[in-house]
């Protein structure tokens, strides 16, 4: 029996993928801590783990709505996140760990402090990775999707480097942001995807670990429809989008599709006016039970979201909401299982889902792609690679 102590940082997107590896890891008879936020409380103890909340520590990462908008977009914003964490968590967690004395420390990869306290303990470390593998060659895929963007990072690194520093003074051995965001050939690295899916996955070292997504339970199924199910969700993060809510359901009357919509907290559905009959539109939704039962998702293209729709088989009209999301929408549109919406007015939202749903070869790419997830070891895959690195 092993000593497992997770860090993640409060993000629905990097926190679910690790839930099925943890509750595999404490059916194996491990222990496991999990270092987090109290936003994730309710689904980490459910995993049955032991809850750490680190709230406290820095408030800065309590983050607004609006706040939350900005990490992913704002690369100068998301290192002060990351830094100020890691100052603040120094001290007390390093005590936890020396009176624990965990066998492995699993990360998160922008969960740099737990990388850097496994440093400095020498504790055998595991990255987690719920988005794309980096590297020169997967940086690529970024091409066209971020070029606009290169002025905004360049004005930005004063202040990454002025947050770097900080680190560098209480004795972090980080040399400039690549050390954050890139990961590590020397790390053993779990990556929750394909090496279909994974961009120039014959580049990275067999330290890295495609195990494919780490697939959540769906509830109750979708009751059968005779007619095409479409879903449609920006996610859990930018999803402040009345108007283009509005727009979609401009969009879906009239057509000969089930509909469901789903908003987020921060929209009132019932703000949106009077909804078509074929259109059901919710805060949040079963998005595993939906998907089961979809032919067609519009998303924001965030990397758990496209996962799931592709182990089921769903092509995808894609939305990017942040340079990240941007990336997953070329991959997915280089590989076939998807196109672009260009425009978010009701006559392109409509006009899209019209070719989505009609052209076979979005189908066929997406099946072949679930496929492929579908051969990956998935949670057990990755409690094997953390048991191996315990044992080291």
């Amino acid at each position: 029996m092993s000593k497992i102590v997770f860090f993640c940082i409060p993000a629905h997107g990097h926190t679910n993928p690790t839930l099925g590896v943890v509750k595999e890891l404490i059916a194996r008879g491990h222990q496991v801590w999990y270092y987090s936020y109290s936003s994730m409380e309710e689904a980490i103890r459910a995993a049955g783990a032991v809850f750490v909340p680190c709230d406290a520590y820095d408030p800065q990462t309590d983050l607004t709505p609006e706040d939350g908008e900005r990490v992913g977009k704002d690369l100068a914003f998301s290192t002060r996140l990351i830094v100020d964490m890691t100052l603040a968590l120094d001290d007390a967690v390093l005590r936890d760990m020396e009176a624990l004395e965990p066998d492995v420390i699993v990360a998160d990869s922008m969960a740099f402090w737990g990388k850097l306290i496994a440093r400095k303990l020498g504790v055998p470390f595991v990255s987690s990775t719920t988005t794309f593998a980096f590297n020169r060659a997967s940086s690529q895929v970024m091409k066209g999707s971020q070029g606009a963007g290169l002025w905004p990072l360049l004005k930005a690194l004063p202040k990454i480097n002025r947050s770097l520093a900080k680190l560098r003074a209480k004795g972090y051995p980080v040399k400039s942001v690549l050390d954050i965001i890139a990961n590590d050939n020397d790390t053993e690295t779990i990556v929750y995807t394909s090496p279909a899916f994974q961009p120039c996955a014959d580049t990275f070292s067999d330290k890295y670990h495609f195990v494919g997504p780490s697939m959540r339970p769906a509830g109750e199924p979708l009751p059968p429809s005779p007619l095409p199910t479409v879903y449609l969700s920006l996610g859990t993060v930018v999803n402040k989008r009345p108007d283009f809510y509005k727009n979609c359901l401009s969009a879906l009357t009239g057509r000969p599709w089930r509909a469901i919509l789903s908003v987020g907290e921060q929209v009132d559905p019932e703000a949106l006016g009077p909804l078509p009959p074929n259109v059901s539109v919710q805060r949040r939704v079963d998005q595993m039970a939906v998907l089961a039962a979809a032919d067609g998702f519009l998303t924001h293209c965030g990397m758990n979201s496209v996962s799931e729709a592709l182990w089921y088989g769903v092509p995808l009209l894609l939305f990017p909401q942040t340079p990240e999301q941007a990336g997953v929408a070329a991959r997915v549109r280089e590989l076939g299982a998807g196109l672009l919406l260009e425009s978010d007015t009701p006559q392109a939202i409509g006009a899209a889902l019209d070719r989505l749903l009609g052209e076979e070869s979005f189908r066929k790419a997406a099946r072949a792609l679930s496929e492929d997830l579908r051969r990956c070891g998935g949670a057990p895959e990755a409690a094997r690679v953390i048991e191996k690195a315990a044992r080291q």
